[in-house]
């Protein structure tokens, strides 16, 4: 099982990074919506 994780992880690895973006980035929009209300 251990081997077909890290398989499915070498063959997707471009896809993981850009989900890794996707997230970051979507973090980062809910943390700015979330200060929003404090700073007006």
């Amino acid at each position: 099982m251990i081997r077909q994780i890290s398989d499915l992880a070498r063959r997707s690895r471009s896809t993981l990074i850009e989900d890794m973006a996707g997230v970051a980035a979507l973090t980062v929009l809910l943390l700015g919506a979330l200060h929003l209300p404090g700073l007006i």
